[in-house]
């Protein structure tokens, strides 16, 4: 073997050295392990429901408590003007899996219309035959847990689901039946996990650390979500602060929330595999409490303000993306899928509309998100429009169907300065509202 002079030492040093440091902090490096090969990280999904923007202590609410939403914040690349494109749970979370937006996903409401019947019974019956069609659809759709089984990827669904069984959204194992007729329509056994605890994931990493296999998790808790039955020591604690028990209940939900996810973290830590584990947040769609009445403010969900559109939306991996607070750039939740595939090395397809949140390039060339709010109760994307919206910094501009929101007018705010939407614009910006919906056609024409 030949022995390296100093020189020749120095200067591998130098290579090594300069190598490690060019290696990106993102998709484009790969983590090799003892065996020389791909180390693939594991992927965490967590998904609040029903949730304001401005609703955790890192975003500086007065009273709710989120400390360990605050560090995961601190440790992430964190997005504070991220959007959903829609304030309904059924249609967003459609979204979140498959990168579409609900004009080609399909999902456009919580239900299809049907009749309902004289009971219960007769209703989930009638429910369950007008969305046959919906899940079947569904089920020909590409989701992000079909892209990752040709890297081997081991996919577990818990929490909030809306499109039959866990299957139907490619994953390998998960809680959610879907059956009609043992209750199934939104996410059944799903929705004890984290208010009963996190025994099901515990078991579900396992399987994925016995059968070294990456995993994917999909942790979509019905929390902060109705019904607000917080633990007494948190109801206790919000009752002097907040200004009725209403307001208090769904605070001490918000915390109940970040308490189940300090959890998961915890857990993940205990396993050895925080530093090989990639965690994406956001919420589903927003929530304000109604002080006098157990129900949201109008403006929040299904709404087409930032109330029930805006979330956070972060991203950690330690120690591979670079924590950050970023307060300006608007990403949305169709990037999700995007940047996982980046992450990974997998080509991205071309009828995917978002992109990498880690390419700054193309982050910046973006101008403009898409919104689109439908009936709760749908039938068709032309039937059942509600709202189209774009966001295109620092405007929003809000177009309200024709026919079905006759009478409402467009409404154009400045974001940036008026976040929470206070003075519409529209009359006196006739040319910014002329070419967003312009743009807003083009969009909906794809």
């Amino acid at each position: 073997m030949k022995v390296l002079n100093k020189l020749n030492y120095l200067m591998l040093l130098i290579t090594i050295c300069f190598s490690c440091g060019n290696k990106s902090k993102t998709a484009e490096s790969k983590i090799e392990n003892n065996k020389g090969k791909e180390q693939l990280p594991n992927i965490v999904f967590i998904l609040s429901d029903d949730q304001s923007w401005t609703d955790y202590s890192f975003m500086n609410h007065e009273y709710i408590e989120t400390p360990r939403l605050d560090k995961f914040a601190s440790e992430s690349l964190t997005f504070t003007r991220g959007y959903v494109p829609t304030s309904l749970c059924s249609p967003s979370l459609a979204t979140i899996i498959t990168g579409l937006y609900p004009k080609d996903h399909g999902i456009l409401g919580n239900d299809v219309v049907y009749q309902r019947g004289r009971d219960r019974k007769e209703s989930r019956k009638n429910r369950s035959e007008a969305y046959k069609p919906i899940i079947s659809h569904f089920e020909k759709l590409t989701t992000l847990p079909d892209m990752l089984k040709e890297k081997g990827y081991l996919s577990f669904q818990t929490g909030k689901w809306w499109h039959g069984n866990h299957k139907t959204g490619g994953f390998d194992y998960g809680m959610t039946h879907g059956d009609p007729e043992r209750g199934g329509r939104h996410g059944d056994y799903g929705l004890e996990i984290g208010r009963k605890g996190l025994d099901t994931i515990n078991s579900y990493v396992d399987l994925a650390l016995k059968e070294k296999k990456p995993f994917f998790l999909w942790y979509a808790p019905f929390l902060p979500h109705q019904p607000h039955t917080p633990p007494q020591r948190l109801l206790d604690k919000y009752l002097p602060k907040a200004p009725t028990e209403y307001v208090a209940k769904y605070w001490a939900m918000c915390e109940w929330f970040d308490e189940t996810c300090g959890a998961l973290f915890d857990m993940i830590e205990a396993k050895g595999q925080m530093g090989n584990t990639l965690f994406v947040y956001v919420c589903d769609n927003g929530w304000v409490q109604e002080p006098n009445k157990n129900t949201y403010a109008k403006i929040s969900k299904r709404a087409p303000y930032d109330y029930g559109m805006r979330t956070p939306i972060m991203y950690k991996w330690k120690g591979k993306i670079a924590p950050k607070m970023d307060t300006k750039t608007v990403v949305s939740s169709i990037d999700m899928v995007p940047t996982i595939l980046n992450i990974l090395g997998i080509e991205q397809p071309e009828y995917l509309p978002g992109i990498s949140v880690l390419d700054d390039e193309k982050l910046q060339e973006r101008d403009i998100v898409f919104g689109e709010i439908y009936a709760h109760d749908f039938t068709s994307v032309d039937s059942s429009m509600y709202y189209n919206v774009a966001i295109a910094k620092p405007y929003k501009l809000i177009v309200p169907d024709a026919v079905r929101k006759e009478g409402e007018k467009v409404q154009l705010f400045n974001i940036v300065e008026d976040p929470f939407e206070k003075n519409d614009l529209a009359v006196s910006n006739t040319e910014i509202v002329k070419d967003l919906m312009v743009k807003i056609k083009a969009h909906r024409a794809k």
